[in-house]
């Protein structure tokens, strides 16, 4: 079959393709031009072809900058927390949902998990603020029980742990979605022969379920060690105000704060550039310990 033949076969396909393509096109590839400001004394009324380059000095005045690496610092610890406690969250939330044997009672578990995905951040950091802030129902409670008046919402060292708490209550329901589409894919033949041979349920875990779920796994943790240097910026930024700047300024808040606010561009664009070929060599290598360790990863490893 030639091409052309194929794509009059798949023009439907290739319509509802061609959005997202553009988006990309556009939005992702054509936004990589803008990378070049990372180069510049870029300043929004001369463009990209006026400004002055500078070469390196951005970079250079960037990692100069003690605040930068302190920056970094609050980053990776507050990314490491969020790794070791909201990853495996979905995927023991979607087991303990793949095991209600009632549907309807399953779909309404499924509904009010998933709510909270759709709710802003503006929203939910008012919400914790209420229940966990110094006027809140815990600080309360602490009062009555006498054990006296910390909050966790203005704790530097809680920090991290609160994110990675609120990024659980609202993104754990949604992060199941992938994790439930691979359990439901499981025959259930095999946790039938598994139960015939005297296989316990600890032990279909491990020979049926757990390599179901690998490959996915596999690839979201691929994936999520791409954004290692990336933080939610919204998140931090409404909470920024309860706590240090020592503990709570991440990459993403030092590139608003120091480079995009005080008009700094060219630093922006270097920070913004570093994060991207981390986070670029941070997937490849990932993708490559999961080669050795027999897993595809995001793409097949050669045979």
């Amino acid at each position: 079959m030639s091409l052309w033949e194929r794509v009059k076969r798949d023009r439907v396909l290739l319509a509802m393709l061609a959005p997202g393509f553009l988006f990309f096109l556009v939005f992702c590839y054509g936004a990589l031009f803008g990378d070049i400001v990372a180069f510049e004394d870029y300043q929004p009324y001369t463009g990209f072809l006026g400004s002055a380059w500078t070469g390196l000095q951005n970079f250079s005045a960037v990692f100069a900058d003690p605040v930068f690496w302190q920056s970094v610092r609050n980053t990776l610890v507050i990314n490491g927390v969020a790794l070791v406690l909201c990853f495996p969250a979905p995927l023991a939330l979607a087991l303990m949902l793949n095991s209600i044997l009632s549907g309807k009672v399953r779909k309404f578990v499924q509904s009010v998990v998933y709510l909270p995905h759709f709710i802003g951040w503006t929203i939910i950091v008012a919400l914790f603020e209420q229940v966990l802030g110094s006027g809140g129902a815990f600080t309360h409670l602490e009062s009555a029980l006498g054990l006296g008046s910390w909050s966790p919402m203005y704790s530097d060292g809680f920090f991290p742990f609160l994110l990675a708490f609120e990024a659980i209550w609202k993104d754990c329901g949604w992060g199941t979605i992938i994790f439930l589409a691979a359990l439901m894919n499981i025959e259930p033949a095999l946790y039938e022969a598994a139960a015939l041979d005297g296989a316990g349920r600890r032990h279909r875990f491990t020979a049926v379920t757990l390599p179901a779920v690998m490959p996915v796994t596999v690839l979201l943790l691929i994936l999520r060690l791409g954004t290692l240097l990336a933080s939610g910026f919204q998140q931090i930024l409404l909470q920024q105000g309860n706590v240090s700047l020592s503990s709570s300024q991440v990459i993403d808040t030092y590139v608003y704060s120091q480079g995009i606010a005080s008009g700094n561009w060219g630093q922006a664009g270097a920070i913004a550039l570093v994060e991207t070929v981390v986070g670029l060599l941070l997937v490849l290598g990932a993708n490559k310990v999961a080669h050795l360790f027999g897993q595809d990863g995001f793409y097949r490893r050669e045979s």
